[in-house]
């Protein structure tokens, strides 16, 4: 075998690089996340909170690019976060299959486990549930309510952790450089995104974020031509667009003597 591609949890593709290692194979890893939006005060707030409701709430969580971090401007906090309260509050949970759903069920019991466990350590550690925060259960099966968590501080674990859940953590900020080293300090570095009207900021601010993706002014744009993957735990590699091919090619070099071999190697000139 030549090459491994894994795409899932940090704790199952460490143990596939570990197990690839030990014949020298290479692999491709595309991971977990902990995605941060980061909010500017002259940001779009209508256009954001869709971005922000899509990017955490899209396929109830359960995407490695999911925008779980939500490191907003101090200046616009209270607005930007109750228009997202306020939607989040009216999503429609129900059968996947039903046309008038928004929002389905956690995938397994083990996750569903895993989610609520997160929701349970909310309260001890300071954080304020906006929205949601805990299982729908008038509906059975799996259902977590899209949850809004308020007065989250970078040190929480919903605020390190990969939830892989609807769940939201909201942290406010006061300057540029404070909101890059709070969306750098994630140990995963997937995505992101930068909310501003200020094009120059957002390019300044995107160079600055270490993540293999980084949108301005949107979230979840994804095409078969442009490269994903991501830095620290959210994996090696890039998948789509040429960087997929260069994963699966070895580079090769081929030399040709055309003096017939007859120069004195010991000569010099």
């Amino acid at each position: 075998m030549d090459k491994v591609a894994f795409t899932g949890s940090t704790a199952v593709g460490a143990e596939v690089a570990r197990a690839a290692a030990g014949n020298i194979t290479g692999v491709l890893l595309e991971l977990g996340g902990k995605s941060a939006h980061l909010v500017f005060d002259d940001a779009d707030l209508d256009a954001t909170c869709n971005g922000v409701l899509a990017g955490v709430f899209a396929a109830t969580g359960q995407t490695c690019m999911a925008g779980s971090r939500l490191l907003v401007s101090r200046s616009v906090h209270d607005e930007l976060v109750a228009k997202i309260v306020g939607r989040a509050r009216g999503i429609r949970l129900g059968d996947p299959r039903a046309a008038g759903t928004e929002m389905g069920p956690v995938a397994t019991e083990p996750q569903y486990r895993k989610v609520l466990s997160f929701l349970d350590s909310v309260a001890g550690e300071g954080a304020t549930v906006a929205a949601g925060g805990r299982a729908e259960e008038r509906l059975g099966g799996y259902f977590v309510q899209p949850t809004v968590l308020t007065n989250v501080q970078p040190a929480m674990t919903v605020a390190r952790e990969e939830v892989f859940g609807p769940v939201l953590s909201v942290i406010p900020f006061d300057t540029e450089d404070e909101a890059v080293s709070l969306a750098n300090e994630s140990r995963y570095g997937l995505a992101g995104a930068v909310w501003t009207k200020d094009i120059h900021r957002g390019h300044r601010v995107a160079h600055a974020l270490r993540a293999g993706t980084v949108w301005i002014n949107a979230y979840r744009v994804v095409g078969p031509d442009v490269p994903f993957g991501g830095f620290g735990l959210s994996g090696l590699g890039r998948e789509n667009g040429i960087d997929a091919v260069h994963e699966y090619t070895q580079t090769k070099a081929i030399w040709v003597e055309l003096t017939g071999g007859t120069r004195d190697p010991f000569t010099l000139g």
